[in-house]
Parts: structure tokens; sequence; C-alpha cells
């Protein structure tokens, strides 16, 4: 399972919204690729439709789509939005990443 955090599913509201997509009936993709320099990187989208090969969850009100192939690194994450003074984005909170790169946005296992 992969769970969305209130603040993360505010700013995700307001994204697709802003883009053209229906928080109630489209997706967020949720994927693993390799890259960064950890070696995988996270990618996040929004999609109007989920495919054969997909898990699909449900949190908050958000519904999500990861590759069975991603969901293998990614189960038991939550996605989350930062606002601070760091900077701001979505953060990938992973218990399966054994190491991270500065900016967060890879990691390795």
């Amino acid at each position: 399972m992969i769970k969305v955090s209130e603040n993360a599913k505010n700013k995700i509201s307001q994204l697709m919204s802003e883009e053209g997509f229906n928080i109630a009936q489209d997706f967020v993709r949720v994927g693993v690729k390799s890259g960064g320099c950890s070696g995988l990187s996270y990618d996040l989208k929004f999609d109007h439709a989920s495919g054969e090969n997909d898990k699909v969850f449900e949190d908050h009100e958000v519904k999500i789509a990861v590759d069975k192939k991603s969901f293998l690194y990614l189960v038991g994450t939550t996605l989350e939005y930062s606002g601070g003074l760091n900077g701001k984005g979505f953060v990938f909170n992973n218990p399966n990443a054994n190491r991270t790169c500065g900016c967060g946005e890879s990691f390795s296992l």
C-alpha cells in the first residue's frame, strides 16, 4: 500500500485541477526509474486511467496507480508534501530505501 498525507492530498487536488484532471476519477501515477545520484529515482505524474499491470490504491480520496515493478520498491511508502523554507515539493518517505541523496529525489536499496 502507498499512503498519502493530508498536505500531499491538498496539493495534489490543487495541481490536478489546474492541469485539467479530476481527483474523484483520475489517478496519480507513481513509479521508480533508473537514474539519480543514488541509482533509482521517483516518478510522479497524473493519468486518466490505470493499466492492467497496475496496482491501484486509494488514500485520502487520492487514487494512486503503480506499475507492479515499481510497487516492489515503493511498498509502505508515504507521499508527503513539504512547503517549508528549505524548498517545497513532494517527498517520498520510503521505508525500503537504504540510502537517499541529499535532495531526496533518488534512492538505493
